[in-house]
């Protein structure tokens, strides 16, 4: 098996500066069967020890393809056949898939993949990236077509028509404004993301916790959430974090995080479930001695048209930690593609300046 990329913050020592680590584990009991028979080892204050390093490689797609429609599982035989293909498309020499561009290659069972990197209407096959080889392997274990649970569908519900409109405007602005700065151009390190819904790379998440806080570091972009639980008030609405604020509690053996007061980006917009208008509900419970379910309702009126919800089941990585990701060392790529923006338009300055004459 290949090692995933060590590309992340070593920031364990950053959650546990912020947050006070004095509960010790008591070795749990695992009933061999159902996952809801389970019983999670505890902290000294009697809750369930969720603490470590989890990952999310699983292959499974966000949302349900069209090709799988009205089909929410497949069968070990469609499962042992995606495995097969997968192994053989991203075998270490082709191109970098990320996000559910795996599956998908699999589900089709093409000979080779390319990246879409770079395509347009005249080179539709695009320029490519770099070698999947960097990339940790996805795993074919989880039978579901869609991480999306509700709408039964597996489909996110329809956008508001002011989400449609937000969406065209910031689409507008981006191709006005494509590169002016670094903060225009995509592959910036702008940060980590919530929902936490990451697959397959810097997917790694480490909890730590307390009896009054709960702390959880992304390994994409370093980003520590800190989690209080002892009910203070949400700031005012006129506060707000790019990750929002959370407040949690306990429900029974599940820890249940709520968050608001996104920020958004410039275009009052914001990642699939933050915008400044989304409460997000997040349930992490313990289903096994190596899995965390993590469940996450969206609720965001101005964006969807009704709620909805995914499940993803982490895998305990006791051998790992979280490396630090120092995204913006030796990022040669941020000033290549601003040089070569002004040199563009350098060009076409000159271009129009010889026109006018």
């Amino acid at each position: 098996m290949r090692y995933r990329r060590l590309v992340s913050t070593g920031a364990l020592s950053i959650a546990i500066v912020v947050v006070s680590i004095t509960a010790e584990t008591v070795a749990g009991q695992t009933a061999s069967g159902a996952a809801n028979s389970y019983t999670a080892p505890r902290t000294a204050d009697g809750r369930p020890d969720l603490s470590g390093v989890w990952s999310h490689n699983a292959a499974t797609p966000f949302e349900r393809p069209k090709e799988l429609e009205g089909r929410a599982t497949l069968t070990p035989e469609e499962m042992a056949n995606l495995k097969k293909n997968a192994a053989q498309l991203f075998n270490g020499d082709t191109d970098a898939a990320f996000g559910d561009a795996v599956f998908l290659a699999a589900l089709k069972g093409a000979n080779a993949y390319q990246s879409r990197d770079g395509a347009t209407a005249d080179t539709p096959r695009g320029t490519g990236n770099y070698n999947h080889f960097w990339l940790v392997d996805r795993q074919f274990d989880d039978n579901r077509t869609s991480l999306v649970i509700d709408p039964p569908d597996g489909r996110l519900p329809a956008l508001t028509a002011e989400a449609r409109e937000r969406q065209a405007a910031a689409a507008e602005y981006n191709r006005l404004h494509y590169a002016e700065g670094p903060e225009n151009v995509p592959h910036n390190c702008y940060g980590g993301n919530i929902p936490m819904f990451g697959a397959g790379y810097n997917n790694y998440y480490q909890i730590v916790q307390s009896a009054d806080t709960v702390g959880i570091h992304l390994e994409m972009m370093h980003d520590s959430r800190i989690v209080p639980l002892d009910n203070r008030e949400l700031p005012p609405d006129s506060m707000r974090q790019r990750l929002g604020f959370s407040r949690g509690h306990w429900d029974g053996d599940t820890l249940v995080v709520e968050t608001t007061n996104f920020k958004g980006n410039r275009q009052g917009g914001g990642g699939r479930g933050s915008s400044p208008t989304s409460h997000l509900t997040e349930r992490f419970t313990r289903v096994g001695a190596e899995t965390l379910k993590y469940e996450v309702t969206v609720n965001d009126p101005a964006t969807y048209t009704k709620p909805w919800t995914a499940v993803l089941y982490w895998k305990s990585e006791p051998k790992d930690q979280i490396y630090e990701f120092a995204c913006h060392e030796g990022n040669e790529a941020m000033a290549g593609t601003l040089s070569g923006y002004r040199a563009q338009e350098k060009e076409a300055a000159e271009a129009a300046k010889k026109g006018s004459k």
